[in-house]
């Protein structure tokens, strides 16, 4: 090229042209057409918006909507669905094109890797873009400016790190230990039968137990104690060396660390927090953490998960046996339903893909759920499967439907030995309609049998008497 047919502003738009590499978003979705397993393999890295051609992210949105309800997903069904929409000039044609154009989906996985880096590049351009506007309008206190920047380029980071999120329990007691260390030195503050749970009166009412391929939903109002009980439920199953993997979208992989320690080891939570243990307590501690690092217990604390991140995280677990989804609220819209206002189709989504999933890989699935605000209103607490939040597929996908509620309304149950009551309202293997009342110890994070009858509850509600 001649000085003289040389074009500043053609180069300028050359560099800021946003990252993109269509080749590799074209063999990611033939890989995807021409495979559909291939889709799990990459939903942890990328998502609708990873892609830059918008009508591949209706090609891609489309191809997961599909797998997740069990669906096939070829040129066809994907055209299909698409049909009347803004894909209408692409054609079936190139659908067809995007399949011949990879031999395998083999490489898909490094079609994602390309496509997640292009889209994590144009995320930051942005987000940079956006941070020097703002610094050029030179208003508002400029450490304003700079936390405002920190805040938005760590969530960009986190956003982006979607494969790294899953560590085991050995690791996150490792790090709780020496954190715990540190404060004190500072004197700071079988395939088909039943899997029992810890708590015999559920275990009777399931006949056993739970079983492979069921959804397990737990639901209370906040603050019963719903996430410690799954947490207990976790903490069983892996001793008896099933896998489990919690995802947990509302603690940190350190409170639930902190959590397990103190259930296992009789500790209290509180003491463990400020690092103010007594002799005895150490060594239940040392106990405690070395029997927890042995167990196969995965954490992810990713928040805002998708159905298709979900899948993802289950199939990246060797084995994975159990499935802990804490809680079905805080998942995100499916690629589908973004921008919806309709909130009942995007939970009802999430809970018929975790029904699909723990009939496809022959897991246990404990859900816990949210209730609504009317039972407040009730002068017992007591739910009805009515109550379960958000939607009626809830109830419909699972297999057994615990309900929570506490048993001395206006005492809090995070206080020691606060009786709750447990009420199996869905069994579809097993009886249903059973209620047995529990103690929950929110100092140590256990649960417990209660050695009074339920009727003895009713009766101390109906007097005031005090049990």
């Amino acid at each position: 090229m001649s000085a003289r047919d040389f074009d500043p502003a053609d180069e300028v738009a050359r560099l800021r042209r946003p990252p993109h590499d269509l080749e590799a978003e074209q063999s990611l979705l033939g890989a995807m057409l021409h495979d559909n397993a291939a889709y799990d393999r990459v939903a942890d890295l990328v998502i609708e918006e990873s892609f830059y051609r918008h009508e591949h992210r209706l090609v891609f949105a489309a191809i997961g909507s599909l797998v997740s309800a069990n669906k096939p997903a070829d040129p066809v069904t994907v055209w299909s669905m698409l049909q009347g929409g803004e894909i209408d000039d692409l054609g079936l044609q190139y659908l067809e094109a995007l399949v011949l154009s990879v031999p395998s989906a083999r490489n898909a996985r490094r079609y994602a890797e390309i496509v997640a880096d292009r889209a994590a590049r144009r995320a930051v351009i942005a987000a940079a873009d956006e941070i020097a506007a703002k610094a050029f309008q030179v208003t508002g206190a400029s450490a304003e400016l700079v936390d405002e920047a920190v805040t938005k380029l760590l969530k960009l980071e986190s956003q982006h790190a979607r494969t790294s999120s899953i560590v085991g329990l050995d690791t996150i007691i490792a790090q709780r230990l020496d954190r715990l260390d540190d404060l004190a030195q500072r004197g700071a503050e079988s395939e088909g039968a039943a899997w029992p749970t810890p708590f015999e009166p559920l275990n009777r009412a399931l006949s056993g137990g739970v079983r492979p391929g069921q959804v397990v939903v737990v639901a209370a109002r906040p603050s019963i104690g719903k996430s410690a009980l799954a947490q207990a439920l976790g903490v069983r199953f892996a001793t008896r060396g099933l896998p489990v993997l919690f995802l947990s979208q509302e603690m940190t992989a350190g409170e639930l660390g902190d959590r397990i320690l103190a259930q296992m080891g009789g500790i209290s939570l509180g003491h463990l927090h400020r690092a103010t243990l007594d002799d005895a307590e150490w060594s239940a501690l040392s106990d405690a953490a070395h029997r927890a690092s042995r167990l196969p217990f995965h954490v992810d604390e990713q928040p805002a998960l998708t159905i298709g991140q979900i899948r993802a995280k289950a199939r990246s677990v060797r084995d994975l046996r159990v499935l802990i989804v804490d809680y079905l609220q805080l998942t995100a819209s499916a690629p589908t339903h973004r921008g919806s206002t309709n909130r009942n189709a995007e939970i009802e989504e999430v809970s018929r893909g975790l029904k699909s999933l723990a009939k496809e890989l022959g897991i246990v699935v404990v859900l816990l759920s949210q209730l609504n605000r009317e039972v407040e209103k009730r002068s017992d607490k007591k739910p009805g499967l009515a109550d379960l939040r958000d939607s009626g597929a809830i109830e419909q996908d699972a297999d057994v439907v615990l309900l929570m509620w506490p048993l001395k309304p206006g005492q809090p149950a995070g206080s020691e030995g606060v009786p709750v009551g447990m009420h199996v309202a869905k069994n579809r293997s097993g009886e249903r309609d059973v209620e047995f009342p529990m103690l929950f110890d929110g100092r140590l994070m256990q649960w417990n049998e209660s050695h009074l009858p339920m009727t003895a509850y009713a009766a101390g509600r109906a007097t005031g008497g005090d049990l």
